[in-house]
């Protein structure tokens, strides 16, 4: 499976703002400069994002985007299926009547086995551990967000 730019780079943005929750706004030039993003791309991103609550504009000479909530009562799970939707894209795991062998398929019990087990891994974590994982690299070694 391969994730789609919109996935890697929304949770590179959605990442500046957790790293800087309670700090203020930050600007979508800002969030483009740091993580080389394009702003027009950017802009689509965190529309994604502010259309699914994760994320709100705030207005004023000082205004941005920061995050709803604290990053520790975000996980990567709801930040996933706003940017892509489920993660294993197979029809009939949402749909299964669309497909007449779904209920004795075997190749279906395999599709939902790799969903549960990427959804598990998505749902077991938070931004604030992805912050906290940044900043420890960050403190040993150059890394970024």
């Amino acid at each position: 499976m391969k994730l789609s730019s919109r996935s890697r780079y929304g949770f590179r943005a959605i990442l500046e703002l957790a790293a800087e929750y309670g700090n203020g706004p930050l600007q979508i030039r800002t969030i483009a400069e740091r993580e080389d993003i394009s702003n027009k791309y950017l802009e689509q991103l965190i529309s994604l994002l502010k259309s699914s609550g994760l994320v709100r504009s705030v207005r004023g000479p000082r205004g941005g985007y920061e995050l709803t909530r604290p990053p520790a009562d975000v996980r990567l799970d709801e930040v996933f299926m706003t940017l892509e939707g489920p993660p294993v894209g197979v029809e009939c795991l949402e749909h299964p009547q669309h497909c007449a062998r779904c209920m004795d398929c075997v190749t279906r019990q395999v599709w939902m086995r790799m969903q549960s087990a990427m959804m598990g891994v998505l749902e077991s974590m938070t931004l604030q551990d992805l912050v906290d994982k940044a900043r420890q690299a960050d403190s040993a070694d150059h890394y970024q967000i």
